[in-house]
């Protein structure tokens, strides 16, 4: 039996390294077969790295094909993970290799221009999820301005873009960030879930003395994975009858209930008496 479980081990290990070898050879020749990807600025045959590069790789060649700003911006992330292993690959004192850490410094260096050539390219799209990047990536306030601009049009209505609107208004106008963020979770694809919306909504309420509805949000976000504290620290926290706990509880799954199903709307939450 022991004489099994060792050649099923050792069968798995050799399938693992074939898979990670062959994955290797693919992305070898991906940059042979497209040169435009300029895979040798990116150190290819070093061991640090190897799955930020990868994935860099791959969605060069993505974007070569639908150069769109969603996968620019995706392109700059990507960029921007691989340059933060170089910092700390560069660290790493090779022996006897002055050559490799001169490679990395090198792919350090092109990755930085990289993400500057991805910003100013992105300046001329001119389009929601750009505009927010550059606001929010690189500190434009034209970027900012011109975002903020577009606020009820309908290249607007998406979750994502609805809370970015919602981190401008959260020290300006509470109330408007709660609408903002409210029309985000309507809008929201329960499979892609953006779970500050819950923190956010439970911290809001919060300030503006509307106890019930933090109560309600802190159990929604709860049941998406958001960290809350303990039951018998919330009852402590909230101070609620048992009997009101429990209707909260009803109406707060209620609305994961809906937000499972894309049915979410802000109706769903009552107005509670001060």
């Amino acid at each position: 039996m022991q004489q099994q479980i060792k050649y099923a081990s050792l069968a798995i290990t050799v399938f693992l390294l074939s898979g990670c070898l062959e994955n290797t050879r693919n992305t070898d020749k991906l940059c042979q077969d497209n040169p435009e990807l300029r895979c040798e600025e990116l150190n290819i045959n070093d061991g640090q790295c190897r799955v930020a590069r990868t994935n860099l790789i791959w969605h060069r060649l993505k974007v070569n094909k639908n150069p769109t700003d969603v996968n620019k911006i995706t392109e700059y992330e990507l960029t921007q993970k691989y340059k933060q292993c170089l910092e700390v690959a560069a660290q790493i004192q090779p022996i006897d290799q002055a050559e490799l850490k001169q490679r990395r410094f090198n792919a350090l260096l092109s990755s930085g221009k990289n993400m500057e050539r991805l910003e100013k390219e992105l300046m001329k799209y001119n389009t929601p999820s750009s505009l927010y990047f550059l606001w929010s990536q690189t500190g434009d306030t034209q970027a900012r301005r011109k975002f903020l601009q577009l606020e009820g049009k309908p290249e607007m209505e998406s979750a994502d873009l609805q809370y970015a609107l919602a981190t401008f208004y959260i020290d300006r106008d509470k109330e408007k960030t709660i609408k903002l963020l409210n029309h985000a979770l309507e809008l929201s694809d329960p499979e892609k879930l953006n779970t500050s919306i819950f923190e956010s909504l439970a911290s809001l309420n919060q300030l503006r003395h509307r106890q019930e509805a933090s109560y309600i949000w802190a159990i929604v976000g709860k049941h998406f994975g958001v960290s809350v504290a303990s039951p018998e620290s919330m009852r402590l926290m909230y101070g609620f009858s048992e009997e009101k706990f429990d209707m909260l509880d009803d109406i707060a799954d209620m609305i994961i209930d809906a937000v499972e199903d894309k049915e979410y709307h802000p109706s769903m939450m009552p107005e509670f008496k001060k």
